[in-house]
């Protein structure tokens, strides 16, 4: 039964059904596809009138088409249907569902499905995420067409390929585009924490846990509270210390501390002895201050250092340090003496120490500064790291402007209180 023309879902749900009397055999109520290579296909029509709902397969139609739906049976001998959750129907299962939409950096919602014939059969080629979907649906499409040709314009429809669409579990009852698997490690991190803050739970979390470790530490650094705390909770013990280890000290502390103390420390045994330590220095400061939102991960040599020689062990030592903008010089006994900034320490003569050319005239704040004085600190001096030290001036670490910002434009939801 070839379909007549192309069409779309919207053009036949609520549309009557003839028999070949010419009676109405019921009304479109929704479309089973089945999977099939290369794309889906109708395999029958659901029907309903005067409270039986009834199937109707794609072989038993007539004529399928934007004008008029005819089946070969006669409105007696259509066989009754239950609706069942086996089955995928359009309406159901798939309109009005979310997908991502990995080129525009967004979450779409499908307003509408795309038919068309191949081969006798009716197959579903795309799904329509644009206005002219939801246009359709309200029956309001002559309408628009007139008013979009007062401007000499149309109102286009805003198709994804069903080659793109893949299911998010077995019954495609949940969707999303084969293009994110491919393209997501590309996007920023806060586009990915974007996209899966706006989908439903089952499916952010099932975004999440396809991320390489990398991309999974950054998007969870974007998340809020409450949903990084929800995703790692969730997450096996092992695999959700190895996505901690790849984020900044600080950012670690920060997931960790919002965790129940079981799940804190179910979580901490499997992190390397190393990181675990960084983490734990950060998670005694409440959360509020200057030492609840530093991070102990900063370069520092001692002034006797060459620029030459700084240069050469920067490279090595930056390698696992997220933020740099400034290298600290300490003394023997870790008290900071002063610092330079990276563009300063290119453009001295190599042959120089470090205590020839750094800045000892240093703004600093102690781990217990209200996270307000350290915020406007920073912007009094223009500073983009801010170093924090103890009462003998021992280096502890460093407030970084991101961190600030983070502050001062805060999550919806504040974290609390840490637990060890």
């Amino acid at each position: 039964m070839p379909l007549f023309g192309t069409l779309f879902i919207s053009d036949v749900l609520k549309k009557p059904v003839y028999d070949p009397k010419g009676e109405i055999a019921g009304r479109v109520k929704d479309v089973i596809i089945v999977k099939k290579d290369p794309l889906p296909r109708v395999s029958a029509i659901v029907t309903g009138l005067k409270g039986k709902i009834s199937k109707i397969m794609w072989e038993d139609i007539n004529i399928f088409s934007k004008k008029i739906i005819s089946t070969y049976l006669t409105t007696e001998s259509l066989p009754p249907y239950a609706l069942s959750n086996e089955d995928l129907l359009a309406l159901r299962d798939i309109l009005d569902k979310q997908v991502i939409d990995a080129n525009g950096v967004k979450v779409v919602r499908v307003n509408d499905i795309k038919l068309e014939g191949y081969k006798n059969d009716g197959i579903l080629s795309a799904v329509d995420v644009g206005m002219g979907g939801i246009v359709r649906r309200l029956g309001a499409e002559r309408f628009s067409e007139r008013l979009f040709s007062l401007f000499g314009t149309s109102l286009p429809d805003q198709l994804i390929s069903w080659e793109y669409i893949q299911p998010l579990n077995p019954r495609l009852d949940k969707i999303t585009l084969t293009v994110t698997r491919q393209m997501i490690s590309n996007l920023h991190p806060a586009d990915i924490a974007e996209m899966i803050s706006q989908v439903p739970r089952d499916e952010g979390d099932h975004l999440f846990k396809d991320l390489d470790l990398e991309t999974a530490a950054e998007a969870l650094s974007e998340l809020e509270p409450d949903i990084q705390t929800r995703i790692i909770s969730s997450m096996e013990p092992g695999k959700a210390a190895d996505i901690i280890e790849e984020m900044p000290p600080d950012e670690a502390a920060d997931v960790l501390g919002d965790l129940s103390a079981k799940k804190f420390h179910e979580i901490f045994e499997h992190i390397e002895k190393e990181e675990a330590e960084d983490i734990k220095e950060l998670m005694v400061h409440e959360d509020d201050t200057a030492g609840g939102m530093m991070t102990n991960e900063f370069i520092a040599y001692t002034a006797d250092v060459t620029v030459r020689e700084a240069i050469e062990r920067f490279r090595n030592d930056a390698v696992d340090v997220k933020i740099i903008y400034y290298v600290y010089i300490i003394d023997k006994e870790e008290k900071l003496a002063g610092v330079i900034s990276l563009r300063e320490l290119l453009m001295a003569d190599p042959s120089m120490k470090l205590g020839d050319v750094m800045e000892t005239n240093i703004q600093t704040e102690t781990p217990d500064t209200s996270e307000r004085a350290v915020a406007e600190l920073a912007a009094k001096y223009d500073l983009v790291a801010l170093p924090i030290v103890d009462e003998e001036g021992v280096l502890l670490g460093i407030v970084t402007i991101d961190d600030i910002i983070d502050r001062v434009i805060p999550f919806a939801t504040r974290k609390g209180s840490r637990k060890i």
